[in-house]
């Protein structure tokens, strides 16, 4: 199951696997920790590591088996069933009236009865079979709770979950969430079973050893190991927060934990980086500072219920913020206002978010997780830089979940009287050529016409059909305008000019030189 992209991410979910053709495994032997491990079950003890030897192998491990025999009774095998339908070709095509057409109704074909009449007219029949996907997960809970990955058990019609004692039991879905690739299963056991606890993946530091637990390839229960190779990855979703590590994670290690030396769950194997499939020694785990707070809610409601603060964002960059006189790039710019949330509290285009519900917004990826973690409809203080000068807001936000999608539009060609600035070909938008290109007809700005291939606007993306509405943070309907907000930056000492762009809609900042 591959990630969409052109770097093969793949997950490193259960490969879809014929269980006749999948060799026979012996049984393993119980550890001499199993009976430890339902003891701390039944006293309603999380697994961990002890502290001393903990300590001792995160500097220089020599053997990672204590660990191992520890959290190992916590992690399971997933097995799910669901039912596909392929197509059945079972012989050639027939046009309507061909003469073999009867001959097969009378005197049937191999694979049809006489009597069905033309299956081939019908077109390709569909052929229901079962299909199995093997995957992995981990307990979190004394009364059942299972962790695993959505895309393990997505579309599943039933779900068996094996435990390290070969027990076997069958798990229901209690929630799913397809952004972060994280699903919560139960089970119902009459003894308590092993669990372990979620860490601090926020303490976890670029070179810190790990131990990844799983079912890779439907071999049944592995270990590797391996270091924490770089922090807060993103792959392609909008909560991503990766840990990379060289532990070897293959296909079946999906939804499987990642620990720390401490026996805590700091991670939750999802996805390689590979061009054949098998492990290259890049893999992702979604960060437990992420996962815990989505299977909270997926346990409490079924389903996540994230904050919305309802603006679209962009980075601050080096530029842009020389443009503002910001003292540095960090932060989130906001490009639009829609109604909602943040429009109900006063936020405008062109705000710098520097602040939210107390902390410092770092870049827009740091303010979309912080806002999805806030909860939903509390006030919550944000601060904004605008004109120069910090503006404190009070939001109540909303919910995501309910918050409604933007569509897009066309770009094309504009046609009207014209002048050069800045390395573009610029026209004033007219309702004519705002229809044309899918924006509301009374939009204000100037139309892009053409970009010189090798000048600064074309550096920064800029496109024929791009919209230009503000510059300087003031409304531009005229060239006229435009050009006095040039002058302006100008008469200020400033290098550049901050321009808001529309395209298909969609705005963004850009900050063009002025010199």
């Amino acid at each position: 199951m591959n990630r969409p992209s052109s770097r093969h991410f793949l997950t490193a979910s259960g490969l879809a696997l014929l269980m006749a053709l999948t060799p026979a495994v012996a049984q393993e032997p119980a550890t001499p920790g199993a009976d430890a491990a339902q003891e701390a079950a039944n006293s309603n003890q999380p697994l961990t590591a002890p502290d001393s030897q903990a300590r001792q192998q995160q500097v220089m491990p020599e053997s990672f088996a204590d660990l191992v025999e520890k959290v190992s009774p916590a992690v399971v095998n997933i097995t799910t069933t669901s039912t596909v339908s392929t197509p059945l070709v079972r012989g050639p095509q027939l046009p309507e009236g061909s003469p073999f057409s009867d001959l097969f109704r009378e005197f049937g074909f191999p694979g049809f009865p006489p009597g069905e009449g033309n299956p081939f007219q019908r077109g390709p029949q569909q052929r229901e079979q079962r299909s199995n996907a093997l995957g992995s997960g981990f307990v979190i809970s004394p009364d059942g709770l299972i962790v695993t990955n959505n895309h393990v058990i997505d579309g599943a019609d039933a779900i068996e979950v094996e435990f390290f004692s070969g027990k076997r039991l069958p798990a229901k879905v209690i929630g799913k969430d397809d952004k972060t690739d994280i699903a919560v299963l139960k089970v119902e056991s009459s003894d308590a079973l092993p669990f372990v606890k979620f860490g601090d993946s926020d303490r976890a530091r670029v070179g810190d050893w790990v131990l990844a637990l799983g079912n890779p390839l439907g071999q049944g229960f592995s270990a590797s190991t391996g270091i924490v190779s770089a922090r807060n990855r993103a792959l392609s979703g909008t909560y991503d927060d990766f840990i990379q590590t060289d532990a070897a994670i293959n296909r079946g290690n999906s939804g499987g934990p990642l620990f720390n030396m401490d026996g805590e769950v700091i991670g939750v194997n999802t996805a390689i980086l590979s061009p054949n499939g098998g492990s290259i020694g890049i893999g992702f785990s979604m960060a437990s500072n992420v996962v815990s707070k989505v299977v909270e809610q997926l346990e409490e409601y079924g389903e996540t219920r994230r904050g919305w603060l309802g603006v679209k964002i962009q980075p601050v960059t080096d530029d842009i913020a020389e443009s503002l006189g910001l003292a540095e790039a960090k932060g989130a710019m906001v490009t639009d206002v829609p109604a909602g949330p943040a429009a109900d509290a006063g936020m405008k285009a062109g705000d710098v978010i520097t602040r939210f519900a107390g902390g410092a917004v770092e870049d827009p990826r740091d303010l979309v997780r912080r806002v999805a973690d806030a909860p939903v409809g509390e006030a919550v203080e944000v601060v904004v830089q605008r004109d120069g000068e910090p503006v404190e807001l009070k939001v109540t936000l909303g919910r995501r979940e309910l918050a409604e999608g933007t569509g897009g539009g066309k770009v094309d060609s504009a046609e009207e009287s014209a002048s050069d600035l800045m390395g573009m070909t610029l026209a004033p938008l007219t309702p004519e050529i705002a229809a044309e290109l899918g924006v509301s007809r009374d939009m204000q700005g100037l139309v892009v016409q053409s970009v010189e291939p090798t000048g600064a606007a074309a550096d920064k993306g800029l496109a024929a059909g791009d919209v230009i509405t503000e510059a300087g943070q003031q409304p531009v309907a005229t060239l006229a305008d435009l050009e006095t907000r040039i002058k302006e930056a100008r008469d200020a000492g400033r290098k550049s000019i901050l321009v808001m762009v529309r395209r298909a809609g969609e705005p963004r900042f850009v900050a063009l030189p002025v010199g």
